[in-house]
């Protein structure tokens, strides 16, 4: 399903390097998970499977360096493992918010917590076996590991004669999938996502201490980790630009008024009207691109991409590409409208190569999303 909302109107748009009315719309579309798991799996328990680290201190740090840009005064970066139990907590109620599964359990105890030695920590069948019953679940997501990475730097901006401290937290967490009766995880995700904090005072030492603590950036990013593997296990929405074409003649403007009813059936038919009249030129290819895009919202995806071929196809020839072939240092500033008709045909390529898996993925809910 897709859903959309104008945002803006522009003019003499750059990218297609001429006089022409747009319409930019903003849409929510599902994507597919990179796991799939059978309608039968319908209770997951959440379990905290990451090693002990004695009082979850900083692991690795690399000591303040100048650097050679005068602007760039002090920067320090920081290797921390993530809070276990705020992470597993984290990532249970975002698998719970999801509504995917029937219920979803948390057990954030430490399951290494009285091991001796170090060890595999990769669950057996026998613990993943246990863990299910005990839990009284179908299956279980570990979290294995977060690891972060923290990067704080103060700089100094001439222009606003001020020092502006800033620290970026990279991310990466570990889950794994296990099911019972079977010999190692079904699956291992690999995560990774940032956050960012910034602070700026006239006075460099504010700069630096005005920022989030050590302490509290680590409940936080521990607190982000959970969510970041989420959209890896299960289908996730995506917002996306889309650009209308609304001027250059009567049909095209009556079109857009159409499409602001939602009548996107009455402005198909326009489109086609226009597409048709003309023999080539950029009219034409504005409304093949319009048709792609009436297509697409109401999720026609092989339709859509037909007519976006066909907008490609007009493209290809407005910008002369046949004759840029073999020219040197070509960018998309000298093929704009082949540019911008491609990445769009692209991202509707994308979206319906994973509509199968998508599909598949959301028949326990009769594939009502």
């Amino acid at each position: 399903m897709t859903k959309y909302s104008y945002s803006l109107l522009v003019c003499c748009a750059i990218l297609f390097g001429g006089c022409q009315s747009i319409e930019q719309l903003s849409i929510d579309y599902m994507l597919p998970a990179e796991v799939s798991f059978p309608a039968s799996l319908k209770r997951v328990a959440v379990v905290n499977n990451m090693p002990p680290i004695p009082d979850n201190q900083l692991i690795v740090e690399e000591a303040d360096e100048k650097t050679k840009d005068k602007t760039e005064v002090a920067r320090k970066t920081t290797y921390f493992n993530g809070d276990s139990k705020t992470a597993t907590e984290s990532l249970a109620e975002a698998l719970a918010h999801e509504n995917y599964f029937d219920e979803v359990v948390i057990c954030d105890s430490v399951l290494r917590a009285n091991d001796m030695i170090p060890r595999e920590s990769t669950l057996s069948k026998n613990e993943v076996e246990k863990l299910t019953e005990s839990l009284d679940v179908d299956f279980l997501i570990a979290l294995e590991n977060v690891q972060i990475r923290s990067l704080r730097k103060i700089e100094y901006l001439p222009e606003w004669g001020a020092y502006v401290g800033t620290l970026d937290v990279k991310v990466y967490p570990t889950v794994k999938v296990y099911l019972p009766k079977r010999s190692g995880p079904m699956v291992t995700v690999n995560a990774n996502d940032s956050i960012f904090w910034e602070h700026t005072s006239a006075n460099m030492a504010l700069a630096g201490s005005g920022l989030i603590t050590d302490e509290d950036m680590l409940k936080e990013a521990s607190e982000f980790a959970g969510t970041v593997p989420v959209k890896h296990i299960l289908p996730y929405w995506t917002t996306a630009s889309r650009y209308l074409f609304t001027g250059g003649s009567v049909n095209m403007r009556d079109a857009a008024v159409f499409v602001r009813e939602d009548n996107w059936e009455k402005a198909i038919e326009l489109w086609k009207q226009t597409y048709e009249k003309k023999k080539k030129g950029k009219q034409k290819m504005y409304a093949a691109y319009n048709v792609a895009l009436g297509y697409e919202m109401q999720d026609s995806l092989y339709k859509a991409e037909e007519w976006a071929l066909k907008a490609q196809k007009e493209a290809y020839d407005i910008d002369k590409i046949e004759e840029k072939k073999n020219q040197v240092n070509v960018d998309f500033s000298d093929v704009p409208n082949y540019f911008t008709v491609t990445r769009y045909l692209n991202a509707l390529q994308e979206r319906k190569e994973g509509m199968t898996r998508l599909n598949a993925q959301m028949q326990r809910f009769n594939n009502d999303f």
